[in-house]
């Protein structure tokens, strides 16, 4: 403290937690954050009417790190996989599509990031997971589902998921702020 004092020219303020604020702005963050893991893939479709942004699309197409990382901005964001067997929730069609974004991605890349997935969990690469046919049938039908809703499409193949996230930020006109 002595060498920051004589550094500065000024005493200390002798106030513990100055650095690490406990602030609005970090409650905000934190609350964003615990919604992003409370309406995760799909768990509860009622976080969907309460999200500032809800992710759509196929499995593995950074949904999950993207809810993340948006959280960080302080937005709430839900996601929801789109499955060919099972029905989009009826939230994601009441709601403003405005604040829907979908995710596609190129089959090839679906199938190498699928097969490296397996293939961390110990499974075959032949699993219906990573078949190419599986995956363009998921791929057609997500493409459908978004017609559907009618919203906004990015295509995150080759993009990292902070720059997917600055899209999706200009796409809905925030910096993160509120």
């Amino acid at each position: 403290m002595e060498s920051l004092q004589t550094l500065f020219q000024q005493p200390p303020k002798m106030k513990p937690g100055l650095v690490r604020q406990l602030d609005e702005e970090y409650f905000r963050r934190v609350e964003a954050i615990e919604f992003a893991v409370k309406y995760d893939d799909g768990r509860d479709p009622r976080g969907i009417l309460k999200a500032d942004v809800i992710l759509i699309g196929v499995s593995r197409t950074s949904k999950t790190p993207l809810s993340m990382y948006l959280a960080h901005k302080r937005l709430k964001v839900a996601n929801v996989p789109l499955v060919p067997e099972v029905k989009p929730p009826e939230e994601l069609f009441e709601i403003s599509n405005k604040k829907v974004i979908g995710l596609k991605i190129s089959p090839n890349q679906l199938n190498t990031i699928r097969t490296e997935r397996l293939r961390s969990l110990g499974l075959t690469a032949e699993a219906n997971y990573a078949n190419h046919e599986r995956i363009i049938e998921e791929l057609e039908y997500a493409d459908r589902v978004m017609k559907k809703i009618g919203c906004r499409v990015i295509d995150v193949s080759n993009k990292a998921v902070e720059e997917t996230a600055n899209i999706i930020l200009g796409m809905i006109g925030k910096d993160g702020g509120r």
